[in-house]
């Protein structure tokens, strides 16, 4: 799956396109950054840098999309980390490095949906207010997880 596509116009000049789609998050590996029902904005093949939220194939399941945060780079490929330390979350730790080509994109923003009876206007304006963030990376929790 190619994230960037090039197409040339008539003057030779090139056009890139970015590949974006939305995942949702199940289960509780990524909170506090992540809770399960968030939607996740990812960029398919952007630059991952240590701290980044990915998405990636699981390894060993490769029908399954998984959602973790790149510790760091290592032999072999990534060593992805759920945020949650009192999960067992299913990462690295349990099947090591992730292979670049398994590494699909990078989560950009995040996008949680209204808790359920939301109907006031205060309410909605209050979910409004904190339902989009940027995903940026963080490589203070890179180095809070590789010390795990």
């Amino acid at each position: 799956m190619g994230a960037v596509s090039e197409r040339t116009d008539e003057a030779g000049r090139c056009h890139m396109r970015v590949r974006i789609g939305m995942v949702e998050v199940y289960g509780p590996s990524m909170a506090p950054t992540l809770d399960s029902g968030d939607q996740v904005l990812v960029h398919y093949g952007g630059r991952v840098r240590p701290g980044d939220i990915v998405v990636l194939r699981h390894p060993l399941q490769q029908d399954l999309l998984v959602v973790k945060r790149a510790a760091e780079r290592r032999a072999g490929g990534w060593w992805v980390l759920g945020d949650n330390g009192f999960n067992e979350s299913g990462d690295s730790e349990d099947y090591g490095a992730v292979p670049d080509e398994l590494v699909l994109g990078v989560g950009r923003l995040r996008l949680r949906p209204p808790a359920p009876g939301q109907t006031s206007l205060a309410a909605r304006a209050s979910w409004l207010a904190r339902a989009v963030r940027p995903l940026f990376a963080d490589p203070s929790a890179s180095s809070r997880l590789r010390a795990r």
